[in-house]
């Protein structure tokens, strides 16, 4: 491991239990906390996820839910449960509305009014509001602190429990590794429950789809230092599994918000061709994969 990696590492990494809930009350003072579900056809685990982030109220003022275009009761079920509800088309329409995660946690901050922004993915089976402490504990005792990563363990039967998920493993761990080792330490850098600061949030580019986790880390060390950079153990995290072509097309993503990091300017293929299954005929499937990173929302807000 680089040796700027193995020390922030072992200075930066904490557990969940170093925070009571207690100590966070007395630590919050005058700081709004607004926690965000990014949610696409999550009826059955966003009511239960809601539920439980409201019993930590008040030391979370609101639960945000911004549904990127459910065909299910996502929004229903999550209004039924006390959260507030957006739908990613009504937030800043003038701006347009583009698929996948990135645009939802970035039009997220144009309707939250946090301090710090909370980020928990709605498909959580086994949600648990040391979820959100965890993550406000190293944000509330230092404010050098801008953004914590969680990380936990993450039951599936061909990967380490102790290990990041398939796509880490095989995609966004080794680029990093390559090019920006620094963050070696990041246990699971694509982990999608995290919180920061909204001044660092609305400062910074949010990439499309799921490069969104990877863009943000990377551009939080690059213009605030690894230091500002904290990360939590969880626990324990189970959530639903997508298929090897989806996963594929995510690891494609996080190659594309790496490489614009990278190497600024430099075109890449916009498209990653998969294969369907016909019959005896396999049919190649163009998928774009090349959507631009939204800018920051400050400048978002300064263009009116």
């Amino acid at each position: 491991m680089h040796s700027d990696a193995a020390a922030w590492f072992a200075k930066r990494t904490s557990t969940w239990r170093d925070w009571t809930l207690a100590d966070l009350q007395r630590r919050k003072g005058g700081t709004r906390i607004s926690v965000v579900l990014p949610a696409l056809d999550e009826e059955p685990t966003v009511g239960e996820i809601v539920t439980g982030v409201r019993t930590l109220m008040p030391l979370v003022d609101e639960v945000i839910v911004v549904d990127s275009g459910s065909v299910d009761r996502t929004a229903e079920v999550a209004r039924q449960a006390g959260a507030t509800v957006h739908h990613r088309d009504d937030i800043l329409p003038g701006t347009g509305s583009r698929p996948g995660k990135g645009e939802v946690l970035w039009k997220a901050l144009a309707v939250t009014s946090g301090d710090i922004l909370v980020y928990v993915d709605a498909d959580l089976t086994d949600f648990q509001p040391h979820f959100v402490t965890g993550l406000l504990g190293p944000l509330l005792e230092d404010p050098a602190t801008l953004m914590v990563k969680a990380f936990y363990d993450r039951p599936l039967l061909d990967v380490s429990a102790s290990g990041g998920g398939r796509v880490t493993e095989l995609a966004a761990r080794p680029l990093l590794n390559a090019y920006f080792p620094e963050l070696a330490g990041v246990v699971q850098p694509l982990a999608g429950e995290y919180a920061a600061r909204r001044s660092l949030l609305e400062s910074l580019p949010f990439a499309a789809g799921y490069g969104v986790e990877t863009g943000l880390l990377i551009d939080t060390y690059r213009t605030a230092g690894l230091d500002a950079i904290a990360q939590v153990d969880l626990g324990q995290r189970t959530h639903g599994h997508q298929d090897t072509a989806a996963l594929g097309r995510m690891a494609a993503t996080i190659l594309r918000t790496i490489h614009t990091r990278v190497t600024p300017g430099t075109p890449i293929w916009p498209t990653l061709t998969q294969f369907a299954r016909h019959g005896d005929t396999a049919t190649p499937v163009d998928h774009d994969v090349a959507h631009p990173d939204r800018p920051p929302m400050r400048a978002t807000r300064a263009q009116g």
